[in-house]
């Protein structure tokens, strides 16, 4: 069943940059990259920094502390210290504002 919640204008997001939400409780970071927009949770799994923070390579966002990596669209880790992937949240944008499927 989805869940569909609005949490950000679409304006709010800058390409290449990340921004936090917190839907429900859920600690989320919204990236956009070449006109898409991703949803991971916030939280490195391998330590205690915000991955809104992050930098931005293609479609992988790099941890702002322990440089580990992971895939935007799949949540996978990509580059060690982090081997341990991120949840991804289904995405979509209508009439300029984003929605995530907390579902």
């Amino acid at each position: 069943m989805s869940n569909w919640i609005d949490v950000a204008a679409e304006a709010d997001l800058f390409e290449g940059a990340g921004i936090a939400v917190t839907p429900c409780g859920h600690d989320i970071a919204l990236f956009s990259v070449e006109g898409q927009v991703f949803a991971t949770d916030n939280q490195c799994t391998h330590g205690p920094a915000k991955l809104c923070d992050g930098f931005i390579e293609g479609t992988e966002i790099e941890c702002p502390f322990h440089q580990g990596r992971f895939d935007l669209r799949t949540g996978a880790a990509t580059l060690e210290p982090a081997s341990k992937p991120i949840k991804v949240w289904p995405v979509k944008v209508e009439a300029g504002r984003v929605l995530l499927d907390l579902g």
